[in-house]
């Protein structure tokens, strides 16, 4: 029999010590800046039971939501008639539990359990891995991770000035500046929605629009007339959202088309007071842009909705989020209006590596190795190799020591793989003496250091 060989499920990676290094590099600085902004970190589990992920992200959504089975013999809930009627009837039955989609919905639900435990508002950071079985490609994959901060119990919409805020002072530390902030409201969408005749099917009508990047306007369009819109004004809201806006002075046409339709419509005032908020306080040159074709598919966004894609390199949306206000309703807990964004870990790595952002030393931790002679002294010149790092670790230097008593030019070539920046070279001589060889492996400069010498080299 032959043996299988090893493989991936699509759509997932594995990461080796350098690509993990560099992601925990843009983990630390999404970290540093939820914690300056005053989030404390939550976690909850992969798994979250069906009844609380479905009919939260939409009917794609949950087409999309990865089902576990049921543990035993889960077969013997169903009969011929499921497997008739399909997956509507026996998924109930076979499945309970499902992989989390985002991290979102599982804090909504984290809210309305510990209700009497938290200060409203609260301010939370998350950062885990979410599932999807979405097609795999460039920069879309089945198990990736989000870096969510939350800002749940306030309708103040300094919130949302804050979360632009925190987005332009990562991607400021991430060097990371050619991105563009896309903005919008979903009352004005779902005023342009009234507008065609789409009133009863809003959140439909913001679910096609937001496949506008992928799918062209010309079949949006087809779309929205087939739910029953208007094809003339379908035209007209096309052309209108298809006008370039970059600031809110800009934004007379759809301020009185808007008017027009709700003349109390909310959207445009909080977009108009976030934008002057925005230009008193922000520190970076990160823009933002009026987007009126935003629309995010999520079907749980009420308000300001968010999206950063860069624009330098080809890639989807690397941060998004927006304001929701009654997520928790559906959890029993009504009235308690939220506002979030979500980082793309795995899509940011992917521009960061495409721009070459990345600082050369990050996938390098290790800044010392200590290597050994062998010969006749050789257990000798270990044991002393042992004291010595374990003297370099107590004085919090990266180091480690090479395990096995093999030629000292083999160990030298361990180094120069592993990239290692200085070697310490322990022989008959330098255990005596301890004075220490000491080898900057870039520049091939060498010196004799005395402990406490060789120490404060390493460290300055």
């Amino acid at each position: 029999m032959s043996k299988a060989k090893p493989s991936l499920p699509k759509g997932t990676r594995d990461f080796g010590p350098e690509v993990s290094a560099k992601r925990n590099y843009i983990i630390d600085v999404i970290k540093r800046n939820f914690k300056r902004y005053g989030f404390s970190q939550l976690e909850t589990p992969s798994m979250e039971n069906l009844s609380t992920l479905t009919g939260k992200y939409g009917e794609e959504g949950d087409q999309l939501l990865f089902k576990i089975l049921n543990s035993g013999d889960f077969l013997s809930k169903t009969n011929e008639e499921d497997y008739r009627t399909g997956s509507k009837s026996i998924t109930p039955k076979i499945s309970e539990k499902g992989l989390r989609y985002d991290l979102t919905v599982p804090f909504a639900r984290y809210v309305v359990m510990h209700q009497n435990d938290i200060a409203f508002p609260f301010k939370r950071f998350q950062i885990q891995p979410v599932w999807r079985a979405d097609r795999p490609q460039k920069g879309r994959y089945r198990e990736f991770y989000q870096c969510d901060a939350d800002i749940i119990g306030s309708r103040s919409n300094w919130n949302e000035v804050e979360l632009a805020l925190l987005i332009q002072d990562v991607f400021k530390d991430l060097r990371l500046e050619d991105v563009v902030i896309k903005v919008n409201h979903r009352e004005i969408l779902f005023a342009l929605a009234g507008y065609v005749g789409l009133n009863d099917n809003k959140v439909g009508f913001c679910a096609e629009l937001d496949k506008l990047d992928k799918v062209g306007a010309d079949t949006v369009m087809g779309k929205l007339t087939e739910m029953g819109g208007d094809q003339n004004k379908i035209q007209e809201v096309m052309e209108l959202i298809g006008s370039p806006v970059t600031d809110i002075d800009s934004l007379e046409n759809v301020v009185e088309k808007v008017k027009t339709i709700d003349p109390e419509n909310q959207g445009i005032s909080e977009a108009s007071n976030f934008f002057k908020s925005v230009k008193r306080t922000a520190r970076s040159n990160v823009p933002f842009e009026i987007d009126l074709s935003l629309a995010r598919g999520l079907s749980y966004y009420t308000g300001m909705i968010f999206e950063v894609k860069p624009t330098s390199v080809q890639m989807g949306s690397i941060c998004g989020g927006g304001r929701y206000d009654d997520l928790t309703g559906i959890f029993g807990l009504p009235d308690i209006s939220g506002v979030g964004i979500s980082f793309g870990l795995d899509r940011i790595y992917d521009v960061l590596e495409e721009l070459n952002l990345f600082h050369s030393d990050i996938s390098q931790p290790l800044q010392v190795l200590v290597v050994h002679q062998a010969g006749d002294s050789g257990e000798q010149n270990f044991e002393h190799s042992q004291q010595l790092v374990t003297e370099l670790r107590t004085q919090e230097i990266d180091s480690e020591l090479y395990p096995d008593p093999v030629k000292i030019q083999k160990q030298f070539k361990y180094a120069d793989k592993i990239k290692v920046p200085y070697v310490i070279v322990v022989g008959d001589e330098e255990r005596e003496s301890k004075t220490y060889s000491l080898k900057n492996m870039v520049s091939g400069e060498q010196q004799k250091l005395p402990l406490n010498e060789l120490i404060k080299s390493l460290q300055g």
